[in-house]
């Protein structure tokens, strides 16, 4: 089976094993994105992508392409569309603090309500603050990666609605995977990205947003260039095309990773990737690991792990990358303390059975004894086994003792 396997298996959030034909679509034929051929690849993949949020009222509906990253999309939003108006950023991991500081860099009136990494939401603080605050914006993050977390966007933009702010969601690593309703959570704009649970290559992001919302773009001064979200929905509007050039490969494999997904079917994309991340789930329960938060509040996107205290993160990702395996490790006040693997993207169970196989192996020869030689007076003792000192005896794999002799 090895020598079948791709040269990096990406246990990762994003970037991820994208499929064959997404990697034969980025070879297509040179084309002008003046032309008309652009025009109709830009319109496909906009349809595609609002067949994808599952829109239920189309017309109302537009899905802009930006060449740069998730974090553009965001920033395109939040440069764009609060102006002088009041915004609250929910924060409850890094993505949430990095809205917090885009929003500060381009909005004056920026308001944060923090939460713990790793922490739910707190809706009735949430409440209580909108309550109590005059706020014309809420944003927050999806699927906090930092910590695997799921907020809850629909219940959210419940309180939003109730207050009369308008409700921006950051769904990055959520789209994809994880259903986002624009309608029944009363979304304005919602960001995400090409490389993550879409499964294609990095380096393109899009906002899907309601019309009436970009249409009152136009009234706000604009505080960059490259990100104007208004520009880019002018031009996709009028002439079907982007303000600047973009990246035409990358487009040809996102319009062929969002086929893959529609002739799956959204829905059933989405029960396979929760059936892969239970597979995956509960291997790892099996070998005695612990996970950051509850089953229950997590995306299907990634699982976030306490790595064992006596295994340093660092030999541990090297070890497992010497098997073709690449994961994630802990930032911010969870670096050294855990691990985080990715279940999108081309992955099959075969190798994720390969990564849990691998995974055993790996914790096993961290808990391996060690041998050392008695002095005595007899040359013909056995070597007596002992632990190392930074070694818990609550050992997760069984140690086996290896005796030798002289």
């Amino acid at each position: 089976m090895k020598s079948e396997m791709k040269r990096f298996l990406l246990f990762t959030p994003g970037p991820v094993n994208v499929a064959k034909n997404v990697q034969m679509a980025i070879c297509k034929g040179d084309i002008c994105h003046r032309e008309v051929d652009f025009d109709y690849l830009l319109q496909s993949i906009e349809n595609k992508l609002l067949k994808l949020f599952e829109i239920k009222h189309i017309a109302d509906y537009r899905a802009v392409v930006i060449t740069g990253s998730g974090t553009a999309a965001n920033e395109s939003i939040l440069s764009s569309v609060v102006g002088n108006k009041r915004i609250l950023i929910l924060s409850n991991g890094e993505f949430g603090e990095r809205l917090l500081n885009m929003s500060r860099l381009h909005n004056k009136n920026t308001f944060l309500l923090e939460f713990a990494w790793g922490e739910r939401l707190d809706l009735e603080k949430i409440e209580a603050y909108l309550e109590k605050h005059k706020i014309d914006i809420v944003a927050m993050v999806h699927h906090e990666t930092c910590s695997g977390m799921l907020n809850p966007i629909e219940k959210v933009g419940a309180l939003s609605k109730a207050t009369g702010a308008m409700f921006i969601v950051d769904g990055v690593s959520s789209a994809g995977a994880e259903a986002i309703k624009m309608e029944k959570c009363h979304i304005a704009f919602c960001s995400s990205s090409s490389s993550k649970a879409i499964a294609s290559y990095p380096g393109l992001s899009f906002v899907v947003g309601k019309k009436e919302e970009f249409e009152k773009l136009k009234n706000i001064s604009a505080k960059t260039v490259y990100l104007n979200l208004y520009k880019f929905y002018h031009f996709i509007n009028t002439v079907s095309q982007t303000p600047n050039t973009p990246a035409i490969p990358l487009f040809y494999a996102l319009e062929q990773a969002l086929i893959n997904i529609l002739d799956e079917g959204v829905s059933i994309r989405y029960t396979h990737l929760k059936n892969k991340a239970r597979f995956l789930r509960n291997g790892m329960l099996e070998l005695g690991l612990k996970f950051l938060i509850d089953q229950k509040d997590m995306c299907s996107v990634l699982t976030t792990v306490y790595i064992p205290s006596h295994i340093n993160v660092g030999v541990f990702r090297k070890k497992l990358r010497e098997k073709s395996i690449i994961i994630y490790e802990g930032k911010g006040c969870f670096k050294n303390k855990v691990f985080q693997i990715g279940n999108i993207g081309e992955l099959s169970f075969d190798e994720i059975q390969f990564f849990l196989d691998s995974l055993r192996g790996v914790l096993q020869s961290f808990d391996r004894v060690e041998t050392k030689k008695m002095v005595s007076n007899d040359d013909h003792y056995p070597l007596i086994t002992y632990m190392k000192k930074n070694v818990k005896r609550e050992s997760l794999i069984p140690t086996e003792r290896i005796w030798m002799k002289n």
